[in-house]
């Protein structure tokens, strides 16, 4: 969809020109919860095959705030689609909602508590069970936050567009291809205060001012466990189109030097 919209943005038809990503699933938000979502890194234009057989690349235009809101508004139909298609979702009269996990096996159904606690801010199991997670306010709240340029968020999807690196910026390049392949959690965000508690700092403070979160070290674990299933022990990465090791124009794309 994204490399359809870069053609497009070239002006070029599809037999004519191909893009490439390379893309990391992410199942962590920065509070430690359940939050999957996909940081891509996608070349600002497309790759058409030049007279003399040699790719040529065509730069497209930056997207609009109205392009990109109907690009997510894309992204979603193809999406609830795909995961009705695979039996994730399921839509009867009009209505859609989630398979019944209990036929996954067994480790979706142990699982299945902590994603939900975890998607909710809540603690799964122990004495607990059920109750928020402590914070700390340390920070002024915030009557609104201003709408970003470039960002687009619809029914609890979203998609930024914000971040665009000049070829020549090769250290801007490298601190983001570093973002987005970052660990769940950073060392120093996490530590044990004078009660034996975990406390988590937000890498940003919430609109009401919180700073921290507060937990048991068994609840922590809690959120943790569920970041890290058997089938992803690592981020899942997926390369796209010309950004695949195997791609046929990989020789002349990439530097060798």
């Amino acid at each position: 969809m994204i490399t359809r919209h870069l053609r497009v943005q070239a002006g070029l038809k599809p037999d004519e020109a191909d893009s490439g990503a390379v893309t990391l699933i992410q199942r962590f938000g920065s509070a430690a919860n359940l939050n999957i979502h996909l940081h891509c890194l996608v070349l600002d234009g497309v790759y058409r095959c030049g007279a003399d057989g040699v790719p040529v690349f065509v730069q497209a235009g930056a997207p609009s705030d109205d392009e990109l809101h109907a690009l997510l508004h894309t992204v979603i139909a193809r999406l609830m689609k795909m995961l009705t298609r695979h039996g994730v979702l399921i839509e009867e009269m009009g209505q859609t909602y989630l398979a019944d996990p209990n036929a996954d096996g067994d480790e979706a159904r142990t699982l299945q508590p902590l994603q939900a606690a975890a998607i909710t801010y809540r603690i799964a199991f122990g004495p607990r069970a059920g109750q928020k997670v402590l914070t700390l306010r340390g920070a002024m709240a915030r009557e609104g936050m201003a709408r970003e340029l470039l960002c687009s968020d619809i029914d609890g999807f979203s998609l930024h567009a914000a971040a665009r690196v000049q070829a020549h910026e090769r250290k801007r390049l490298e601190q983001l291809c570093r973002t987005i392949t970052r660990p769940a959690l950073a060392d120093e965000r996490v530590q044990l205060n004078d009660a034996g508690q975990v406390e988590l700092k937000l890498k940003t403070p919430w609109r009401d001012g919180t700073t921290h979160l507060v937990m048991s070290p068994l609840e922590f674990l809690q959120r943790r466990s569920r970041d890290r299933p058997s089938w992803a022990r690592t981020h899942q990465l997926d390369a796209a189109a010309q950004a695949r090791v195997r791609s046929p124009n990989q020789l002349q794309l990439v530097p060798t030097s």
